[in-house]
């Protein structure tokens, strides 16, 4: 927790005020009862109306003071609590931007959701409750006792024992509900998972008829978020009653011996009603203290798992400086070995071309062979395990990555659009593009077509990840996403493959023009879309099975041969040769 506090520092005055505001709402409480006995032992005692009056409402005074201490306590503590988790979930999300894939796939996207939401939503309950309920706590007693033995020091010793009994089964219950809490919150984030994933793949699950399995499934999952919570309710099940006999048996222990005081003279009859006053002002706090004590473990349970993410040394070291020359758009492979993170075999093994501006380069080759690993390393999702990656000779690691990814039009296999308009999807690559830039990227990506059809046009609303656009119609936004921004480097991972031969071809013919003074890197799995690149990178099996022309690779490279015969027909390949 105590690593968490640097993002209270702003809030700190709010702090001290509602502490503030606070001590004089408990010291109105602990007032009280001395005025109730002032005013059995001299006005009722001594039929003194006068007293009574006058003790009556310094009583009044008291307790409006003391409640409006509690309001502002409270909205102080309150806005101090939500600015603080209002830092940090900034902070943690600041965080989890500068990851890497392999940085985030340590924890899993559920887990941060998690992290992010319902764990700071603990600390900030945790906070509050501590603000309002345990701070108090230590001042309550210390008054209480003092005056209890100024009263009865015996009746007091007593007492005494009851609240360190409390206090001591209180601290072994909280003891052993830390590791229960730290395992709820990992069965969250499982939770979390499984639901995210059966909303995500709820088309594939109907489409299979898997819907009582999913369901089973998710049923565990849920049973075993319950079962540790009952674990943890069964611990803390047995404060309460703790508490509540503990509250029963001083006060009749309070009546018991301040009775026998009385009649023996030594205690008069108001001190009893003030002593029951404090013992249950103290018992109450001890009350609202296995409140808090029921959440704290839990809250730094929370706290160590949000630590985590903001500690976790991120896998690629970022640096300031810049390199002295400007990005004109060379990318140099340099004998390019990589593997993921965990995995015992390198996914590319040698890697070596070079893509300059003006020519297309594309990356063909099986199902699993690297070709989008390629793609993912030219703006640095991965850090590689041996060789380098250069841009117009410059070490790609020497790039800040907010500089690098700036040059760097990237287009991703799967299309991800962002709630909002098409426009405004668009301009995501370009945050100042004017309506002519938009609209120029969209011609160009052959998105304009069917966006002119739409009735708002570029004003169209987008779902949440382009759910309302059919897979190719998103495709062509992404694409002009990355025109808009007009890059030194463009990388294409495989994102033509949602679109019709026609529009496929149409989009590669009017990128020649856009993309002239520009490196462009295709991955692809159609034959067609990369035969008109100046140079087309054969991989098979993570390694280089040939570098070359269509041409020349129809000549030459037994696994081009084979991609190009399973794809196109004898007529195609002829004409195709002859060209």
């Amino acid at each position: 927790m105590r690593k968490l506090y640097r993002y209270l520092r702003p809030n700190k005055n709010k702090l001290i005020l509602a502490v503030v505001f606070l001590l004089l709402q408990n010291i109105g409480a602990l007032y009280l009862p001395n005025l109730t006995a002032d005013i059995i032992n001299v006005g009722v005692a001594q039929k003194d109306l006068d007293y009574i009056y006058k003790t009556g409402a310094l009583m009044l005074v008291v307790a409006v003071m003391g409640g409006l201490g509690a309001i502002l306590s409270t909205w102080f503590s309150a806005t101090a609590m939500a600015a603080f988790c209002r830092d940090l979930r900034e902070a943690v999300f600041h965080k989890t931007m500068e990851y890497s894939i392999s940085d985030f796939r340590k924890f899993g996207a559920a887990s941060l959701i998690t992290r992010c939401t319902s764990d700071i939503i603990i600390i900030q309950r945790a906070g509050m409750m501590f603000l309002r309920m345990l701070l108090p706590v230590p001042m309550m007693m210390v008054v209480g006792f003092t005056f209890a033995f100024r009263t009865n020091a015996r009746i007091a010793w007593y007492l005494l024992a009851f609240t360190a009994f409390f206090i001591v089964v209180a601290f072994f219950i909280g003891k052993r509900a830390i590791p229960l809490f730290e395992l709820l919150q990992i069965k969250m984030d499982r939770m979390t998972h499984v639901l995210r994933e059966k909303i995500t793949g709820v088309r594939v699950i109907r489409a299979f008829n898997r819907q009582r399995f999913e369901k089973d499934r998710f049923h565990d999952t849920c049973q075993d978020f319950c079962d540790v919570s009952i674990k943890i309710n069964r611990i803390f099940a047995v404060l309460i009653p703790v508490l509540f006999f503990l509250l029963d048996m001083s006060g009749v222990f309070i009546l018991w011996f301040g009775g026998i005081e009385v009649v023996k003279g030594d205690m008069q009859i108001g001190s009893i009603f003030a002593l029951i006053q404090y013992m249950t002002i103290i018992l109450f706090s001890g009350v609202m203290a296995s409140m808090v004590f029921m959440e704290i473990p839990r809250a730094m349970a929370c706290a160590r798992r949000l630590n985590a993410v903001l500690d976790m040394q991120m896998e690629m070291e970022e640096t300031d400086e810049e390199p002295q020359s400007e990005l004109k758009g060379t990318l140099e492979f340099r004998n390019v070995t990589f593997r993921y993170p965990g995995a015992e075999e390198s996914v590319l093994s040698g890697i070596s071309f070079t893509a300059k501006p003006g020519q297309v380069t594309a990356v063909i080759g099986g199902t699993g062979s690297g070709k989008s690993t390629i793609a993912n390393l030219i703006p640095r999702f991965f850090s590689i395990q041996d060789g380098e990656i250069l841009i117009d000779g410059i070490n790609i690691t020497q790039y800040p990555q907010k500089i690098l990814r700036d040059k760097i039009g990237f287009i991703p296999q799967k299309s991800f659009l962002f709630r909002g308009t098409i426009a405004s999807n668009i301009r995501y690559g370009k945050e100042d593009a004017s309506m002519d830039e938009i609209k120029h990227a969209a011609r160009i990506a052959q998105a304009d077509s069917f966006i002119s059809k739409i009735d708002k046009g570029y004003d169209s609303y987008v779902a949440q990840g382009g759910n309302n656009l059919s897979g190719g119609q998103k495709q062509r936004v992404a694409i002009a996403r990355a025109l808009v921004k007009k890059p030194e480097i463009y990388v294409f991972d495989d994102s033509f493959s949602a679109l019709d031969f026609q529009t496929d071809a149409m989009l590669r013919k009017a990128l020649k023009g856009e993309t002239k003074k520009s490196a462009v890197v295709i991955v692809a799995q159609r034959i067609s879309t990369v035969m008109d690149a100046d140079q087309i990178i054969v991989l098979d099996e993570g390694e280089m099975a040939g570098i070359g022309r269509h041409s020349e690779l129809m000549k030459n490279c037994p696994v081009y041969q084979q991609i190009a015969a399973s794809q196109l027909s004898e007529d195609e390949l002829s004409q195709k040769e002859v060209g």
